[in-house]
């Protein structure tokens, strides 16, 4: 166990060995979950998101097929009148 002081901006330092157990580098994205006894601290892997974004089968990127779809609903509210 660590321990580490909350600044007046509730930021804190996550200590080294820390930091080296869990490979976090600076501009890393950390994700915090509220647990019942506490909080759960992981490093996000965007890669491993956008993997799994555009994991269905399809030429087009998840992203590009998310655009598409809003692009054909405001094609048919437009159609609609609405």
């Amino acid at each position: 166990m660590v321990r580490t002081k909350v600044t007046r901006n509730y930021q804190i330092t996550i200590p080294r060995d820390i930091r080296e157990s869990m490979s976090v580098e600076v501009g890393d994205t950390i994700i915090l979950t509220q647990e019942e006894d506490g909080a759960k601290m992981k490093k996000f892997y965007e890669d491993a998101f956008k993997r799994a974004f555009g994991s269905w089968k399809t030429k087009e990127t998840g992203l590009e097929y998310v655009r598409k779809i809003r692009n054909s609903e405001k094609k048919r509210l437009k159609r609609l009148g609405l």
